[in-house]
């Protein structure tokens, strides 16, 4: 019987199921405590055992068996009340705001973004199989309630213009979204945990829809400077009534000095908006927008200059006179997009990237970049175009801007984009001085070209004359340019004007000690052109019969071209005072020869010689004498009042000179020998002028009036 008991209730068994039969570690240690006190209590348990008897010891294992059962008992019952009344009386729940939550969420970002103290002894694998092991506290969820909440509301006032209205609530929505960012980057390590793909997934979720809202927000601040600068007497559709509204107007400094527009709020609210973003892995969204933005801006500003995208094909296709208009339109926009948007731009640029340098050098290069290319690309399709000569002075206002404009950007850029651009800008701009050179040049071909037969009527200023000095004036307003660009690209000068002309000698003799080699290439094409000009004139003189003309002729494009290079100091300066006072000398020559060829025979008419034949006066003679005199001032009155001297000081000059000659030599004849005319008819009939009536016809001369000439005569 004893046996029977100790084998069915052993003592280590009935310990096993006390174990067993306990979901509750507390309960095992608590009945393990009662087991030893038992022991204590009952000394007689020991003195059996002591004893050595096998019934008595398993009586007394059987009593505490039934003891252990009933406080197990007890203790179930008693977890069992507690749980009833936790079901009855919850604890209370918390209430979460964004701003408590923020907190718990900051210290939650924190420990899972903590470095393990002892790194030598915690391997990263310990540390991914820690965080993956790591519950994720209650209030996150709460706060991507809060947060989900929050964007939802943006996203019903989005591109209204409601920022701003609540700067409490703006900064409290980008704090939030600054989280949820953080939160983000901390829970990359646990995505291989599928326990929390749906948290990561939710979070990622929330933060897409809250970077929406700040790019929305991000491009109608960017946009709103439209609104800002819109003219209040621009009509529905947008169009203005007067074409003056740009991306910065420069007569308004309050525009040019406040970020191209914008105020001081707005560049803030940008730069909050893209730190947010950029900080959040949306860099890229963040930058498409402001180079659309921008973009659009810039394209805005050709349209208010009034340039427009022309492509290389359409230049080439384009009339000169069309695009002689496009050219000062130009070069209206390489200077203001140089000096004032550009910089303005940067600056912009700098203000709401101000956080990340290496972006806002990056964007501003792009935007610019892409205008530029615009920009050099006309320079250098324009540069294609058919030369002629009357383009030279809107290429010379081309090359002056590429030269002048451009390099100044230089400190904008970035060293490596700077070289790049210089080297893109000096390929347009030797195009335009190379094709500039030959222009100047072809002037040599239109003097040599010109070979007329045609006399200009009255001897006047040739057309040719007129052309060139005008031209050769015009370039002495470019002299510094025209220098500079034949050193810069003498090379591609013609063959054709290698060939030393002999006029080449002449032009060493009057220049002294200016030997050609130290001369400049555009001063040695200019005596070029001037001596070429000249043997020109002086081949067209002899086509006309009549020498005194052919004089008048060389007189009047002689002054015609010394006046135009008097008038020009730079002109002047460079063809040298030798070449002045020979030309002054050819003037005088031809003037004498004049005088010669005209006045000569009716001075003859007035010499004493063949009137007298032994001390008396031979009547008929003089008679003859008279009727000559008479008949020749007739012929050169009608025939040079048609002639043309438009230079007004030439026209005095020989007036003065003519006079001089002529009306003194009458008087005295006229004194010596009218008294031998009987008065009367004979005085009438042969004594036709008095020497004031001389004068009168001799300032009617050279008028080119041939009413002057078919004047009834007294």
């Amino acid at each position: 019987m004893e046996r029977d008991l100790s084998e069915k209730h052993p003592p280590e068994k009935q310990l096993s199921n006390v174990s067993d039969s306990s979901d509750n570690k507390e309960n095992a240690t608590s009945i393990a405590t009662n087991l030893n006190a038992d022991h204590h209590d009952h000394p007689e348990t020991e003195t059996c055992d002591q004893l050595g008897s096998p019934s008595l010891k398993a009586g007394v294992k059987v009593e505490e068996t039934d003891n252990t059962s009933h406080e197990i008992e007890e203790v179930d019952q008693e977890e069992k009340e507690n749980d009833e009344k936790i079901e009855d009386n919850p604890p209370p729940e918390i209430h979460y705001t964004l701003e408590t939550v923020s907190q718990d969420i900051d210290q939650f970002i924190t420990t899972l973004s903590a470095t393990p103290k002892d790194a030598k002894e915690t391997t990263v694998e310990e540390s991914k199989d820690e965080k993956m092991s790591m519950e994720i506290p209650v209030f996150v969820e709460k706060f991507l309630d809060l947060v989900e909440e929050k964007v939802a509301k943006h996203e019903l006032t989005e591109g209204k213009g409601k920022w701003g209205q609540n700067p409490e609530e703006d900064s409290s929505f980008l704090e939030a979204v600054n989280r949820i960012s953080k939160l983000t980057s901390s829970l990359d390590g646990l995505r291989s945990d599928p326990n929390h793909a749906a948290l990561i997934s939710r979070n990622g979720g929330i933060q897409q829809r809250a970077m929406a809202c700040l790019e929305d927000e991000f491009r109608f601040t960017l946009e709103d400077i439209k609104h800002n600068d819109q003219d209040p007497n621009t009509d529905a559709k947008g169009k203005q009534h007067e074409a003056d509204r740009c991306v910065v107007q420069e007569s308004e400094s309050s525009v040019t000095d406040n970020f191209l527009g914008y105020s001081d709020d707005a560049v803030s609210k940008l730069n909050r908006i893209a730190k947010e973003m950029i900080e959040g892995g949306f860099e890229s969204e963040c930058c498409q927008v402001y180079m659309m933005i921008r973009g659009q801006a810039f394209d805005e500003c050709f349209v208010e200059i009034g340039f427009e995208k022309i492509s290389i094909d359409e230049v080439q296709k384009m009339q000169w006179e069309a695009l002689e208009r496009e050219i000062p339109l130009w070069i209206k926009a390489v200077k203001e997009y140089a000096s004032i948007y550009f910089v303005k731009e940067l600056k912009l640029a700098e203000a709401i990237f101000s956080n990340y340098s290496s972006i806002s050098s990056s964007l501003f290069s792009n935007l610019t970049r892409s205008v530029l290319i615009q920009l050099l690309n006309f320079a250098e399709a324009v540069a294609m175009t058919k030369r002629s000569a009357e383009k030279l002075f809107k290429f010379l206002d081309m090359y002056e801007t590429l030269r002048d404009s451009l390099p100044a950007m230089g400190a904008l850029f970035s060293e490596e984009y700077e070289n790049e651009l210089k080297a893109e800008s000096t390929t347009a701009r030797c195009r335009i001085g190379e094709a500039a050179i030959c222009m100047f040049c072809d002037l040599e071909n239109s003097i040599k070209s010109d070979t007329g037969k045609t006399p200009v009527p009255g001897g006047a200023v040739h057309p040719l004359t007129r052309y060139t000095m005008n031209y050769v004036k015009y370039a002495g307003e470019y002299i510094a340019t025209l220098e500079q660009v034949f050193r810069e690209h003498s090379k591609i000068e013609r063959a054709d004007s290698t060939s030393r002309p002999r006029y080449e000698s002449e032009s060493q003799n009057f220049n002294n000690d200016d030997d050609e080699e130290t001369q400049s290439p555009f001063s040695n094409q200019l005596m070029r052109v001037m001596d070429l000009l000249d043997s020109n004139l002086e081949a067209k003189s002899k086509v006309y019969k009549d020498i005194s003309l052919s004089c008048i002729f060389m007189m009047n494009n002689g002054r015609y071209i010394v006046q135009k290079i008097k008038g020009s100091t730079e002109i002047r300066q460079m063809m040298g005072d030798p070449w002045c006072r020979k030309k002054s000398s050819e003037l005088r020559n031809y003037h004498k020869n004049y005088q010669r060829e005209t006045w000569s025979k009716l001075l003859g008419c007035l010499g004493h010689e063949g009137l007298q034949v032994n001390g008396k006066v031979i009547k008929p003679v003089l008679k003859e004498r008279f009727k000559s005199f008479n008949m020749l001032f007739d012929e050169i009155h009608k025939t040079q009042s048609t002639w043309v001297v438009s230079d007004e000081q030439l026209q005095s000059e020989l007036r003065v000179s003519i006079t001089a000659v002529v009306i003194p030599a009458y008087r005295s004849f006229m004194g010596r020998f009218s008294q031998y005319l009987t008065a009367g008819r004979q005085t009438e009939k042969y004594i036709k002028y008095q020497a004031d009536d001389l004068e009168t016809y001799i300032d009617e001369l050279f008028d080119g009036n041939p009413a002057s000439g078919a004047r009834k005569r007294p």
